[in-house]
């Protein structure tokens, strides 16, 4: 399965899984604009693979704050769209409610991402979904620039928290 760039904003409106399931940010938080590849199948656990891309512009309003005069893209943002695919992944899983970050096992930074990079991709290997009592699930994630691993992420964790 892959989801096109319109699909992706359309899953920043929050109606796409249903009204209060998982979604993405929007507008500035939105470090995704393609999901390539994903699949229940696959992966290094194999119990579940997704990959996803983001084309980096030197206009990005990152670039202008982090850090003035040596832009660079902040780690975190990386880290943050990581989780964001997971709750991606939990919510095309068909699991009610809205995603949230619950932590990370290790991360390690080994490049960084400039204004002149052209894209960066996403790789999130699902270790684990559990269904209940909390709908979660568990995954090591990469942040790839130009074919090299620049971010590593062990046991990322997404919870899905059901509406009031």
């Amino acid at each position: 399965m892959t989801f096109s760039n319109e699909a992706v904003l359309a899953l920043s409106q929050g109606d796409y899984f249903g009204k209060g399931n998982a979604q993405l940010p929007s507008d500035q938080m939105l470090m995704i604009d393609e999901i390539d590849q994903l699949s229940k199948e696959g992966g290094r656990f194999n119990r579940g693979y997704l990959s996803a891309k983001f084309k980096i512009m030197p206009e990005h309003w990152f670039f202008a704050c982090h850090f003035k005069g040596d832009p660079v893209m902040p780690g975190c943002l990386g880290l943050d769209a990581l989780w964001q695919l997971l709750g991606v992944f939990l919510g095309w899983s068909g699991l009610p409610g809205k995603g949230r970050a619950l932590g990370v096992g290790k991360v390690k930074f080994s490049g960084q991402i400039y204004p002149d990079a052209k894209e960066i991709q996403y790789q999130l290997d699902i270790k684990r979904i559990i269904k209940k009592p909390l709908a979660m699930g568990i995954a090591d994630g990469v942040v790839l620039l130009n074919g090299e691993v620049i971010y590593q992420a062990t046991d990322l964790k997404v919870g899905l928290l059901k509406p009031l």
